[in-house]
């Protein structure tokens, strides 16, 4: 007679993080992985290609992709970014969205209602920043959403804080089809090193620039090459105006130092080696709107 197995079978499958500009999909990843991955900053559009991030659990794997938030697009970037939003949908077998707590409902959260409703996958909302309002606060939010779509589960958490974090992991699994894992255990992203490299200097300028520059910045890693155990990695930070030059290098170069330092310092913690980074500053006059230029920063619409 054959012994009984309770072992639970392994799940594998994709999950859409989605949401407006800046609720914290990839504040929510970073914490979910247990490193960093993408980059997060307070300024909106900050993530704009499709990051995919792998959790690896004894029960199974979770691969999530961490979409742009959706918003109305303005340029060829724009189009771009909320066509790879619109996409992730199609293919993940659970969507998480993630909304701010508030009662109010706004035409960003409208137009993603809609989107969601064509949605095969079973949905489950996360009202994020609960560390910022009180416990009692949180049920009337999640009322207020209840109404508006059938969501297979509601989980209030904090990805700052990593409040009811593992619940939520708990729950994705829940809802994931039983299947082999798509990629390697030790792996935590499936994107090439120049590409995160790139994103990390991005989210330092983000933080550290004027609201003017940002939206209007790209950043390419041209050269990586390790030397007597130093990586010598040489990057260009792209703009549109000879004026947001200016402001990236900053009075006797100091901004463009400040970006360099900070970004160093993640760097070298993150391959664990010194680095020896050098920054260059270019003006590619409406590159948002240059299909070329485009492509050539990593935002590809064929990738789509």
């Amino acid at each position: 007679m054959e012994e009984m197995s309770d072992k639970k079978p392994y799940k594998a499958g994709f999950v859409a993080l989605i949401g407006r500009p800046n609720v914290g999909k990839s504040t929510l990843m970073n914490r979910l992985i247990g490193q960093k991955i993408a980059i997060t900053s307070p300024k909106p559009q900050t993530t704009r290609t499709r990051a995919r991030t792998i959790l690896t659990l004894e029960e199974g794997q979770i691969v999530f992709l961490d979409t742009p938030g959706i918003h109305k697009a303005k340029d060829k970037l724009g189009n771009y970014m909320v066509s790879v939003a619109e996409h992730t949908l199609e293919e993940a077998d659970v969507i998480l969205w993630l909304v701010e707590p508030s009662n109010f409902i706004g035409g960003g959260e409208r137009h993603i209602i809609e989107q969601l409703k064509k949605a095969k996958a079973p949905v489950i909302l996360v009202i994020n920043k609960t560390d910022t309002v009180k416990k009692e606060e949180v049920l009337a939010f999640i009322d207020t959403y209840q109404k508006e779509l059938d969501f297979k589960e509601i989980v209030p958490v904090s990805a700052l804080k990593g409040h009811n974090t593992e619940r939520l992991v708990k729950c994705i699994f829940s809802y994931l089809p039983e299947g082999e894992p798509f990629f390697d255990e030790d792996m935590v992203t499936d994107q090439p090193m120049r590409q995160v490299l790139a994103e990390l200097i991005r989210e330092k300028a983000l933080r550290s620039l004027e609201d003017e520059v940002p939206h209007g910045i790209a950043v390419s890693v041209e050269r990586m090459r390790e030397e007597k155990n130093i990586c010598h990695i040489d990057a260009t930070i792209a703009c549109e105006k000879n004026s947001h030059k200016g402001i990236i290098i900053g009075k006797d170069g100091q901004m463009l130092k400040k970006i360099g330092s900070s970004a160093r310092h993640e760097i070298e913690a993150m391959m664990e080696m010194k680095v020896a980074l050098k920054l260059w500053v270019k003006v590619k006059k409406d590159w948002r709107d240059n299909d070329l230029l485009l492509k050539n920063f990593g935002y590809n619409p064929k990738d789509v």
